[in-house]
């Protein structure tokens, strides 16, 4: 009798190269799977004074405070009235969850290292300082967002309980 292989020893993938990607207008972005934790509607978001604009408050997630952030706020394009699609994914960064509002979630794609690039510079232009690659795979450009960098100047604020 021949012995079935287990899924685990036919099918091996890493977490490493899947990535969620979600929309902002007609872009394309992704974020690493492995630090989504949820997708949400937008549930009622609390405003809290004196933070950046881009924040848009804090929200109850299971009994925990999460702050939100509005990513074409964040990344200076102009506000849109959130709709059906509008949600928000939940990211873990060192420890912390963080909300990212975006206009609507896509798939989970597998990025073949192959596919990758690094962000071109346009001549000392911030526009690509949140991006860690970019990626073009089935026929789509993906902007691969870098959380360390995103979320760098908001981590302080956040974990010294300013939020």
């Amino acid at each position: 009798m021949s012995e079935i292989p287990s899924v685990s020893a036919t099918v091996e993938y890493d977490i490493n190269d899947r990535f969620l990607t979600f929309y902002l207008g007609q872009t394309i972005y992704g974020l690493e799977l492995f630090r989504v934790v949820d997708i949400l509607t937008i549930p009622a978001i609390t405003p809290v004074p004196g933070i950046p604009s881009y924040i848009k408050g804090v929200t109850n997630l299971r009994g925990k405070i999460v702050p939100v952030i509005d990513v074409r706020t964040k990344f200076n394009q102009p506000a849109i009235e959130y709709n059906d699609k509008t949600c928000i994914i939940v990211v873990v960064i060192h420890d912390m969850q963080v909300g990212l509002i975006v206009d609507s979630v896509s798939d989970v794609v597998t990025i073949e290292r192959d596919e990758f690039t690094n962000p071109p510079e346009f001549g000392g232009n911030e526009s690509n300082k949140y991006l860690s690659t970019i990626a073009n795979t089935g026929g789509r450009i993906i902007l691969n967002i870098d959380c360390e960098k995103f979320f760098a100047n908001d981590l302080d604020m956040f974990s010294i309980g300013g939020i």
